[in-house]
């Protein structure tokens, strides 16, 4: 239900809200909230990954593990990776479905590697909580807060430039915040190549964010 349901939930919700406000169209609530909504599964499931090793009591065998630490840490987010792009996905096809968005059939490939690429950038920093999670007691209300700030600042219910400038500027450094932009654009007709350059600023963003976290961990 968590990863399932209460995405569309979230989804409905705002996208009423803009409906009796007269904001914004149900596409643009629908791509924001079903891509925002893959960093649950990024932030905790990341963060649980790696941090539950120290209530599982395996921590210290890793550490000591000859094993190379990239695959270690790394091998542990493609499980991740794939969850969020999947649940990011479910909630946009059947979001789409209850509130009679049409998405162009030339964008919804596009608009999966879009999916993917968000996820992938979101888990880097789920890595960087994950590597925090070492280091505190208890981690879920740090993701909570990490998912509240994404869901404000990332432009997935209100636009960037009507944000206050220090916020959507901050989102530049955020994961989701290219993507999202790049979904909608895709969904509106834009080509792949058109987006290209938002979707390597997202790959970029979650790169740095997986290195820091590799480095924190």
């Amino acid at each position: 239900p968590t990863m399932l349901i209460a995405p569309l939930f979230q989804i409905l919700l705002f996208a009423y809200i803009g409906r009796s406000a007269g904001l914004a169209s149900d596409q643009f609530y629908l791509i924001g909230n079903a891509l925002q909504y893959a960093s649950i599964p990024c932030l905790f499931a990341m963060a649980q990954a790696i941090g539950g090793e120290r209530y599982q009591n395996t921590l210290s065998a890793i550490l000591v593990s000859p094993a190379p630490r990239v695959p270690l840490f790394f091998g542990r987010s493609l499980p991740v990776v794939l969850n969020g792009a999947f649940v990011a996905a479910f909630a946009l096809f059947v979001g789409s479905l209850i509130l009679g968005v049409h998405l162009p059939a030339s964008s919804l490939a596009p608009l999966l590697l879009v999916v993917l690429i968000a996820a992938l950038s979101c888990t880097g920093l789920g890595l960087v909580n994950a590597a925090l999670s070492l280091r505190i007691r208890e981690n879920a209300v740090l993701s909570n807060v990490i998912f509240g700030f994404l869901l404000i600042f990332t432009g997935a219910n209100v636009p960037l430039d009507d944000l206050p400038g220090w916020m959507s500027t901050a989102a530049q450094a955020m994961p989701f915040t290219h993507a999202i932009e790049a979904a909608r654009q895709l969904a509106d007709g834009a080509s792949l190549g058109d987006v290209a350059d938002l979707l390597g600023a997202e790959l970029l963003i979650g790169a740095i964010y997986g290195i820091a976290g590799y480095s924190l961990g």
